[in-house]
């Protein structure tokens, strides 16, 4: 099977790659643009150079947790799409955290600043998986809906309660202060966030491939009655998965915080949660794809500048291309399982 498996989810999901790349040669040569050299270009902004290459690893790091935020779930049969209120959420415990650790030793700080973020992103999206298995409450509605809570709470908090006066820009937090900020890896200007990312995906493969663990969330996302008779701890598992991909989200929030802003602001909820969807779903929830998948969508962020440099395209280019990738890969679904070559001989 899983050969065959992962040849026919590559091969639907390079389909999807490419019609959206069709779609969006479409939409820029009804601008008078020449699409070959759009595509060239936007080659070029996320992997033509080594500046660029940087900025699309350090545009992945975050895409990559916030994707196991619905990745994780939907092992389990679940839609969660809370990942930009759990990295919000994570960044504001880290906030918090971080400032109350003030004179601390700052690999400690460090720590704890990164555990705070990934437990308080865990506590939010596994709330929404209690409801969903003990109350009933569709947990797309309510992780959709919780993403404007986090987000709300954060504008209170940044212009009120915990505001540095000092920042005068924008209203943001107290800062954490240089001291427990994270280095960048050595000989890059790609921050450690990259590392953790990697790091979140290879672990997530490990539990959900090689433990018993990873084979039970499986068989409960296949077919939740044969799960239920055979008397596995459903309820437990939909509340492990959904704080764990909290958890993934909420660390990407703490690392965004420590990482490259060093305090709280409107600059947390900028969508990567919700690209995180997209990379989640375009992986087919495979953690290993999910890396490969993260860096080509962190790729497209990372060349929008670059379009709207050259050719005049709005920043928001690159949105359009995601949502036609999105819309491709919902439509490429309906194809899994439909194409005989990718199925095993039988005699």
């Amino acid at each position: 099977m899983r050969i065959g498996a992962w040849a026919e989810t590559a091969a639907i999901s390079a389909a999807a790659l490419l019609s959206s790349l069709a779609l969006f040669g479409v939409f820029v040569a009804l601008r008078g643009l020449n699409p070959l050299d759009v595509y060239a270009t936007l080659f070029l902004g996320a992997f033509g150079t080594w500046f660029s290459l940087e900025h699309t690893l350090t545009q992945s790091a975050p895409l990559m947790l916030t994707a196991l935020c619905t990745a994780l779930p939907a092992r389990a049969g679940l839609l969660m799409i809370g990942g930009e209120g759990a990295l919000v959420i994570g960044g504001v415990v880290t906030v918090l955290v971080g400032v109350s650790l003030a004179g601390a030793p700052a690999p400690l700080a460090i720590a704890g600043m990164c555990a705070a973020g990934a437990l308080g992103g865990g506590l939010w999206v596994g709330a929404a998986g209690a409801l969903r298995h003990w109350r009933g409450v569709n947990e797309t509605i309510s992780t959709l809906l919780l993403n404007y809570i986090a987000i709300a709470v954060m504008n209170h908090l940044v212009t009120g309660p915990i505001r540095d006066f000092a920042q005068v820009l924008k209203p943001a937090s107290w800062p954490i202060g240089p001291g427990f900020m994270l280095g960048e890896l050595p000989g890059t200007s790609i921050h450690w966030g990259l590392a953790f990312g990697v790091a979140a995906c290879l672990g997530t493969w490990v539990l959900m491939r090689h433990t018993t663990f990873g084979f039970a969330v499986d068989i409960l996302g296949g077919n939740a009655r044969a799960a239920r008779m055979a008397g596995l701890p459903i309820g437990l598992m939909v509340l492990a998965t959904s704080i764990l991909g909290g958890a993934a989200a909420g660390l990407g929030g703490a690392i965004e915080i420590i990482a490259v802003h060093g305090f709280a602001s409107a600059s947390l909820a900028v969508g990567y949660g919700y690209t995180g969807i997209l990379v989640a779903f375009l992986a087919r929830q495979n953690p290993l794809a999910v890396i490969v998948v993260a860096i080509l969508l962190g790729g497209i962020s990372a060349s929008g500048g670059l379009l709207q440099r050259r050719f005049g395209l709005p920043d928001a280019a690159t949105l359009v291309l995601q949502g036609l990738l999105f819309v491709a890969v919902l439509a490429a679904n309906t194809l899994s399982g439909r194409f005989r070559v990718f199925r095993p001989r039988t005699a």
